[in-house]
């Protein structure tokens, strides 16, 4: 199963991360994933306008590589940050490599519950969608 998640755009500015609002190229968050991070945001105490949430690619995971998944009250000097709906993603230069063209999706159902990793970089990934290799 491929993983989807779109982020947008991203024009270099000194010392602020830069905000995209067009996902051309780059990372996709759903709808029902805007709202599951706008919730968590809440429940966890951070400003939807000045926090976010920041997906990452570790190394490790049956497939040698992993997804992460974090809350943050503001993004790091050179992160990209990408804005849905009022909720910031922010992506640090190197898991972009990994996660340009992904769409993040929430799914919600009797057998699974979290966030959906839709990637065209995966060329193989583990059963439970956590971990994949490029």
């Amino acid at each position: 199963m491929t993983n989807m998640v779109t982020i947008g755009s991203n024009t270099e500015q000194a010392q602020q991360p830069a905000v995209s609002k067009a996902p051309a190229q780059s990372i996709l968050v759903t709808e029902k994933a805007v709202k599951r991070i706008r919730a968590v945001l809440d429940k966890e105490g951070i400003a939807v306008d000045e926090g976010g949430m920041r997906l990452g690619v570790l190394g490790g995971g049956c497939s040698g590589l992993s997804y992460s998944i974090k809350f943050d009250t503001q993004p790091r000097e050179r992160d990209r940050v990408f804005e849905f709906d009022g909720v910031r993603v922010f992506v640090d230069p190197k898991s972009f490599i990994y996660l340009h063209g992904m769409t993040l999706d929430y799914e919600e159902t009797l057998m699974r519950q979290g966030f959906t990793f839709i990637n065209p970089n995966s060329s193989r990934s583990c059963g439970c969608g956590t971990s994949f290799s490029a």
